[in-house]
């Protein structure tokens, strides 16, 4: 955290930078996962009104526009005062000013149960055992990141990627991937070398549908490339079956990352249904 009065000696450039990682620590701190060392400490000042003073700093840039200084003064007048609002807000518009995406500066990582040590650091992330996706081909960055986003998210062991799946440390797909990559860790495999004492079954058309598919308590995923699907091949090796969403539009066809979200959920909940018992 700076104190607002060393913002003022900052230029333009380096005060909006200065101020967008001060808001997303601000953020982080109201959520209760600032990471150590970074913690709200002005003793002389409670938190609230700091966000206040940054804030009506960030609305005297001249670059600003009406829109977003009518959207902050609103949320400046709200009651009760909503200061994560307020930061999230001021981040993102400073953002837009700066001309930078929000994933290139910071990760905002949700409160979880992992154990963590005496310095409330993570130490290592809660997974189900045993649940893996097999990534064949997938072309595209944002895809590849997007699918290791959903899978440490929904709590998947491992990633496998093919051979000629594009690489996951792609610039692109790390900024998709919002961490998880690093998080998650990979291992580049061709589908024979798939473990051999795992159900391994395929996310695509002509299988049984998602509502009645009964999802093995661990195994491994294939999803297919953007324009082929799971090619033959990988569909040979599936022999625990295949898994398909049913959809009635007109193009019947979904994002591959968006359909191995909702296979995601599903195999989840198939878990969370056999923990309960």
């Amino acid at each position: 955290m700076i104190e607002p009065a060393k913002l003022f000696q900052l230029s333009g450039g380096q005060k909006r930078r200065k101020l967008a990682l001060t808001f997303g620590a601000l953020e982080r701190d109201i959520a209760g996962i600032a990471e150590k060392g970074t913690e709200y400490s002005f003793k002389n000042m409670p938190r609230a009104e700091y966000t206040r003073k940054i804030t009506e700093i960030l609305l005297q840039d001249p670059k600003l526009d009406k829109a977003a200084s009518d959207e902050l003064r609103r949320l400046l007048d709200e009651k009760p005062f909503d200061e994560l609002r307020v930061c999230n807000c001021a981040r993102n518009h400073l953002l837009a000013l700066i001309g930078t995406f929000p994933a290139e500066w910071d990760l905002v990582i949700a409160p979880h149960e992992s154990p963590v040590d005496e310095n409330g650091v993570v130490k290592a992330r809660r997974f189900y055992p045993g649940i893996c996706v097999y990534a064949e081909d997938i072309r595209s960055p944002f895809n590849i990141g997007s699918i290791f986003r959903t899978a440490e998210g929904m709590g998947a062991e491992k990633v496998y990627v093919s051979p000629f799946c594009v690489d996951p440390e792609q610039p692109r797909a790390v900024r998709s991937g919002m961490g998880c990559i690093e998080t998650m860790g990979y291992e580049r495999v061709p589908l024979e070398a798939l473990p051999e004492d795992m159900p391994v079954f395929a996310l695509e058309t002509g299988g049984t549908p998602i509502e009645e598919f009964k999802f093995p308590e661990r195994g491994i995923c294939i999803i297919g490339s953007e324009e082929l699907g799971v090619s033959p091949q990988a569909l040979s090796r599936a022999d625990y079956g295949r898994v398909s969403i049913p959809m009635t539009g007109l193009k019947a066809s979904l994002n591959v990352g968006v359909a191995f979200g909702i296979l995601m959920q599903k195999w989840v909940e198939s878990l969370m249904r056999g923990e309960r018992g």
